[in-house]
């Protein structure tokens, strides 16, 4: 398996063809999922006791498998939060794998690890966070979140009086679902303060005031969001900052999907209280024009993630001794295997410069105006609410869930887009609506208008 020959040489040409490609094409269909028994069906048995060859599977992946995915960057892809990853990071994503670069530990990783602490200082400095303040990229906002978490709470448990109590952090009913998914790993407890809308100081001041002694007591962390993954809401981060600081808790922001906002100018005054922050979820692989995967996890203070994070074993000795120094990225997060995931989004910035990503996220901005415009315009449609960072929420007046529904499988059926629907909470009940989220500045106006023409 791991010897050179002419059929691995070919088999490489094969697949760089390929890639080149993807890479190089304008448009791209939009596929759909299969069921396992149909692709069974078109494939057959892949693995075996002798392999069906290389050539052969990869025929199989071209012609069928292929086929039954939905790309990510589909301009017309505009359902949860898609991605973009620009041609320079996809590019690059190939020769990350091709470098076999364990990414854990500078001793091993030196090189791609110094590249991705280039990328993520741009990061750092778009938060505003002072000095001191670093981060590491990981799988996604869950992993970051989770990490984020896990340091909070060692640190609260610094004092002997927590150290047996099972911790409780607030967020509210907007936050990302990672939130309640990390806080069941991580065993804490969390509290929902019932907003869809803007988490205002307000609001948790007064939620605090009513726990009980116990769960005051429990508490340590609040968990704010930069930027809903329903509507793109940014919470109040200047408010909440304050009470954190008051009530000595740990201020975390999930700005996983809104992070990327940042670097427009038009938006970023609305993120003020940001960089008060204990910590900060962003991912890359969504607003930033990076492949998956690719999260990252920020701290003010990173030497608190190490003391939660530092793996220990004798065979990691090494990589603490003296001839070994350098930056451990698994020190400030969950996980000791990781690849130098940060690569690509290094060398998409350094070919095109942070002009050109603050030109692509403000695009994003701008379309969920336009749309918004276009959705006023028109009779049969309303807003649900204003657009917000690069999300819109509309309604087709008239329309049950199931014609939402329908909608959605008609048009991906047609290979034509997939918007999805999603529930917004009107008054006491969840209403279903439609949404876009925009993230490729290669939609148009065009494929807006067409889609909203689709609710006939």
């Amino acid at each position: 398996m791991h010897k050179i020959d002419i059929e691995l040489i070919e088999m490489t040409l094969d697949v760089m063809k390929y890639a080149i490609g993807r890479i190089s094409a304008t448009e791209h269909h939009i596929g759909k999922p299969k069921k396992a028994e149909e692709l069974k069906a078109l494939v057959g048995d892949t693995i075996t006791e002798k392999g069906i060859g290389g050539e052969y599977a990869f025929n199989l992946w071209k012609e069928h498998l292929s086929k039954a995915n939905v790309p990510v960057d589909h301009p017309r892809n505009l359902a949860f939060v898609p991605a973009s990853p620009t041609r320079a990071a996809v590019m690059f994503d190939l020769v990350t794998s091709a470098s076999s670069i364990h990414g854990a530990y500078w001793m091993e990783g030196a090189g791609g690890i110094f590249c991705e602490n280039e990328a993520m200082q741009w990061i750092v400095s778009l938060t505003g966070m002072p000095e001191g303040a670093f981060g590491v990229f990981t799988s996604g906002g869950t992993a970051a979140n989770l990490s984020a978490i896990v340091t909070a709470r060692e640190y609260w448990r610094r004092d002997d009086t927590y150290k047996r109590e099972k911790g409780l952090i607030i967020t509210s009913i907007g936050a990302h679902s990672s939130i309640k998914a990390m806080a069941k790993v991580a065993d804490v407890d969390i509290l929902l303060v019932d907003t869809e809308e803007k988490l205002t100081g307000i609001a948790l001041q007064e939620t605090i005031e009513n726990l009980t002694f116990h769960q005051r007591k429990r508490l340590f962390a609040v968990v704010a969001t930069g930027g809903t993954t329903n509507a793109g809401i940014i919470d109040d981060l200047e408010g909440i900052a304050k009470v954190c600081k008051a009530e000595r808790l740990w201020f975390h922001v999930d700005a996983a999907y809104g992070g990327g906002a940042l670097a427009a100018d038009s938006v970023r005054p609305l993120f003020k209280g940001i960089e008060k922050a204990d910590s900060i979820t962003i991912d890359p692989h969504k607003w930033m024009f990076s492949p998956y995967d690719c999260g990252a996890v920020i701290y003010k203070e990173p030497e608190l993630a190490k003391e939660a994070h530092s793996q220990q074993g004798s065979y990691l000795d090494i990589f603490k001794d003296e001839g070994a120094h350098g930056f451990n990225p698994t020190d400030y997060q969950i996980q000791l295997t990781r690849r130098v995931r940060g690569l690509p989004l290094w060398f998409s910035l350094a070919t095109h410069g942070t002009d050109r990503y603050k030109e692509s996220v403000e695009r994003g901005i701008e379309l969920a105006q336009i749309a918004g415009r276009m959705i006023e315009a028109d009779p049969n449609l309303e807003l649900v609410r204003e657009p917000s960072l690069s999300c819109v929420l509309y309604r087709r007046k008239g329309w049950k869930p199931e014609d939402y529904t329908h909608w959605t499988y008609e048009n991906h059926n047609k290979g034509f887009a997939l918007v999805t629907p999603t529930k917004w909470k009107n008054g006491e009940v969840y209403e279903t609506v439609s949404r876009f989220c925009f993230i490729n500045p290669d939609t148009t106006e065009k494929d807006i208008q067409l889609i909203l023409n689709s609710m006939v």
